[in-house]
């Protein structure tokens, strides 16, 4: 999954957030979590790589995630 950082918009910025942890919540009653690790940069903008634990769901395009 590919994931952009709106404080982000170099790949010098990016490099940094190599390795930290990804977490979307979903939506609704249940509030699962899926985690996800940063692994490399896309392209000259920021724009990361992020590979989760399993697969996300369509719901999850387009909403945010926290990184810790």
């Amino acid at each position: 999954m590919l994931i952009r950082i709106q404080e982000i918009e170099t790949k010098e910025k990016a490099q940094s957030l190599i390795h930290k942890t990804v977490v979307w919540t979903s939506l609704g009653k249940l509030q699962k979590k899926i985690r996800g690790k940063i692994t490399n940069i896309h392209g000259n903008k920021g724009v990361l790589r992020v590979q989760f634990e399993r697969g996300l769901p369509g719901q999850s395009i387009g909403t945010k995630v926290q990184i810790e």
